[in-house]
């Protein structure tokens, strides 16, 4: 049976995702024309194809494939759910999901986009939800996150099998409570974004908790 997606299958043959250490996002090589990058993270590449723009082509770089069939269970375990992607089929290096319209909340600080606070509300909601399916809601962060219509859609589920929390989303909850009114409306460099990203990312866990960590961006900040 020809599905509508295998019209992009020639295309992200001519594509390659390289993984990159430090938990850094990934490097792509090669070039299609009708296929546009509109995500990267730190282990696969996201394409919509002008072809058949219904659909999110998610491309794992080489070592990290075997990630594929996990996020793709992943995904069957949560079903239907307005929080998340649908992910429509799975092949050795890619997932084929549905298109989200959108911008990262990692763009709406950059741009000055106002996030309302109902996106905070649905993230806590889907979290939740994973919870009552057996997963656990883990890697959530400004990336992962597209402010859509008002609503927060959460696009990147690979890590809900594993153990533990990461509190990147408590942190950011705080964050938003507490500071989100200092840049609500204004638009934040991307350098000043990137290296409170970094920071936050090689921090000392045992050590440096939400509270030093804030209080060391905003004795940085108010110098300048």
């Amino acid at each position: 049976m020809v599905r509508d997606w295998d019209k992009a299958i020639d295309s992200l043959s001519k594509i390659k995702v390289f993984s990159n250490p430090n938990n850094e996002p990934v490097t792509i090589s090669g070039d299609a024309d009708d296929l546009k990058c509109i995500g990267v993270g730190t282990d696969a590449g996201v394409f919509q194809s002008l072809s058949v723009p219904a659909y999110a082509f998610k491309l794992y770089a080489k070592d990290k494939v075997n990630k594929v069939k996990v996020e793709a269970n992943v995904y069957r375990i949560l079903g239907d759910s307005p929080f998340f992607s649908i992910c429509f089929a799975s092949y050795d290096e890619y997932l084929v999901l549905s298109y989200e319209e959108g911008k990262t909340l990692f763009d709406c600080i950059l741009q000055g986009i106002h996030i309302p606070e109902q996106v905070v509300n649905d993230v806590e909601d889907a979290r939740e939800y994973v919870r009552s399916k057996g997963l656990n809601p883990r890697d959530i962060h400004l990336k992962n996150i597209l402010l859509q219509n008002g609503r927060a859609k959460i696009i990147d589920i690979s890590e809900y099998i594993l153990p533990g929390n990461d509190f990147r989303w408590e942190h950011l909850k705080k964050g938003y409570e507490q500071y989100y009114h200092l840049i609500d409306g204004n638009s934040v460099p991307f350098w000043l974004v990137e290296t409170i990203r970094k920071w936050y990312n090689q921090r000392d866990k045992k050590s440096s908790t939400y509270e030093v960590f804030t209080k060391t961006i905003l004795k940085i900040l108010y110098k300048k």
